[in-house]
């Protein structure tokens, strides 16, 4: 079993160094996309990683299939929805704070007063569907346009359309949206992009910097999201991860993968 595992562990080693077999023309060598062997970390979990090197600028995925699939976002809508927010004006920046209206909700830390990177951080969502309300149908559907967010329907209800509704986005496309926003070429001014890298930070060490935002179906947990990107010495690496399970379980596989990859130490 120890020897499986070191094997495994060779052979990502050499996928990720780019010394692997070349399945692509050597022409198109900056738009290679290598196969992730991850079965055993998903552990027979329906699902698809999609991992992008940006200095390299090389991608790699599990289950490449369903990396072209489109699901609805859930909280991972969260990322656009704040910088549409900031953007549009409806909150003044990552403090301003909206009053909890008294209504008990399931999960603890959302009953309570919120701004919007505390909001970001719990992914409380009466926070971004208020916001959401502020930015008004016209001004969302504008801006979804503008940064061609998967399928930019937002038909379910100015306060609903992301959650298991009419929004609908792959995992292919959330890579994409979020190596922009890395790059800062969204179309949003700097700042904008700024705050929002900011309150995605999700674990800071001495070797590396998460930023990631999960998302789950909340009627089954059917569906699980991670995205966002990590920051280290050598690169940085956008990723999104979508599963048939939770934005929990979403994250661990993602962490697990990014540790056997050897993109982030122990």
């Amino acid at each position: 079993m120890k020897n499986g595992k070191l094997l495994l562990t060779l052979i990502l080693a050499v996928v990720l160094s780019g010394s692997a077999l070349n399945l692509m023309p050597k022409a198109d060598a900056h738009n290679v996309i290598t196969e992730l062997p991850l079965e055993d970390s998903f552990g027979g979990v329906p699902g698809t990683m999609v991992l992008k090197n940006l200095k390299t600028d090389k991608q790699y995925v599990y289950n490449g299939e369903r990396s072209r699939e489109r699901f609805t976002p859930e909280s991972s809508f969260k990322v656009p929805n704040a910088l549409i927010g900031l953007e549009e004006k409806a909150v003044a920046d990552e403090y301003e704070v909206k009053r909890w209206d008294g209504v008990v909700r399931e999960f603890e830390a959302w009953n309570r007063d919120h701004t919007l990177a505390s909001g970001m951080r719990h992914s409380v969502i009466w926070y971004y569907q208020a916001m959401a309300r502020d930015i008004g149908a016209e001004r969302m559907q504008r801006n979804l346009d503008r940064i061609g967010y998967g399928n930019r329907d937002i038909s379910g209800g100015i306060d609903r359309f992301w959650l298991n509704s009419s929004l609908k986005i792959s995992a292919q496309e959330q890579e994409a949206f979020v190596e922009k926003l890395v790059e800062e070429e969204l179309p949003f001014q700097e700042q904008t992009m700024k705050t929002v890298k900011r309150i995605l930070i999700d674990e800071e060490k001495d070797a590396y910097t998460l930023h990631g935002k999960t998302g789950t179906r909340l009627s089954d947990m059917g569906l699980g999201w991670y995205v966002g990107y990590v920051e280290t010495e050598k690169a940085t690496w956008v990723f999104a991860t979508n599963i048939d399970g939770s934005g929990s379980k979403a994250r661990q596989l993602t962490k697990e993968a990014l540790l056997k990859l050897g993109i982030i130490p122990e």
